[in-house]
């Protein structure tokens, strides 16, 4: 992915994951059979500066070349389909907060990454002249199409309103959704409320209108790549769908409603076919560390329905 002039772990203690149409792992269960029957795993293996995978239904590379990016390339092994575009998947990018942008995003940001013996990969960023604050990131298989992310900040001096925006950059993916309240297109009723080119570019769904004031306090006015945002009806959930009608493939991104404060995207087939997370959102102390979750699932033929049972039985186990 280009720029373009609009956009440019802590450690996890061991916990049984969420059972229901994901399958349930645990984390000691780090080798699974793929879908061809040959054995992959649900471990992180290193390889020079980088973390490849194969989980027996994605494959592919975390933070490749050493660099301070997400999943790219993945790939999905049933069809060979690429998933990610070049910045990746839950790939960290803007560091905002009520006064100032911090660079251009945690990409251009110097990190360090180790693997942990459960086979979790943790990255880290460390607090410099132009970033008061620690960023750590760890990066957890749940199952074989689910990924857990852990962002934490831990500030060096008093931040207000601090954001870190989780990006993902979808090949393949062209339709894009976020889950709603209840609003007329919806039929009155929670459900998922397509990004649409005849609505805004830029869509950004609140989670309330405590989020709405953070999104217009002029961090979006900020160079480079200012982005002005059409705020779209407010969040069900923390949960945004993107679909390949034909394939079927499916890529749910979601996180608690307490970690997430707006979710945003283009309109579907917009060059960057992109999903970002607000997460935080809070006032954080000096010497205070936060932490926002957030998850990855890629499936197949997903109804909007079993998706937001998905979500729930997510936010539910946590």
């Amino acid at each position: 992915m280009q720029r373009n002039a609009e956009m440019d772990r802590p450690q996890c203690t061991r916990r049984q994951f969420v059972q229901g149409t994901i399958a349930a792992v645990t984390v000691p269960l780090l080798v699974t059979r793929g879908l061809a029957g040959a054995e992959a795993s649900l471990a992180f293996a290193a390889n020079d500066k980088e973390f490849r995978f194969d989980t027996g239904i994605l494959r592919g590379v975390l933070r490749p070349q050493g660099k301070s990016l997400g999943l790219t390339p993945v790939t999905d092994v049933a069809t060979g389909a690429a998933l990610a575009k070049e910045y990746g998947l839950c790939s960290h990018y803007r560091l905002l907060d009520a006064e100032t942008r911090y660079g251009g995003g945690a990409w251009d940001w110097v990190s360090q990454a180790r693997l942990t013996p459960d086979g979790t990969v943790e990255s880290s960023w460390s607090a410099d002249p132009g970033h008061p604050f620690d960023l750590k990131a760890a990066y957890r298989w749940a199952a074989p199409n689910t990924l857990d992310v852990a962002t934490s900040i831990t500030a060096k001096k008093d931040l207000s309103r601090f954001e870190v925006f989780l990006a993902s950059y979808f090949e393949n993916l062209a339709s894009s959704s976020a889950y709603v309240q209840a609003c007329t297109e919806t039929g009155g009723k929670p459900g998922f409320l397509e990004a649409k080119q005849d609505v805004a570019t830029w869509h950004m769904f609140p989670r309330d209108e405590q989020a709405v004031r953070t999104i217009g306090d002029g961090r979006w006015k900020r160079p480079p790549n200012p982005v002005d945002w059409q705020i779209r009806p407010p969040l069900a959930g923390a949960l945004a769908v993107r679909r390949n009608a034909t394939s079927g493939l499916v890529a749910l991104l979601m996180a608690p409603p307490t970690d997430c404060f707006a979710i945003a995207m283009p309109f579907g087939e917009e060059e960057h076919r992109s999903v970002y997370l607000s997460l935080l959102g809070g006032d954080i102390k000096s010497g205070q560390t936060v932490t926002a979750r957030t998850r990855l699932v890629i499936a197949r033929d997903l109804s909007d329905e079993k998706a937001i049972e998905q979500y729930q039985a997510y936010v539910k186990g946590l």
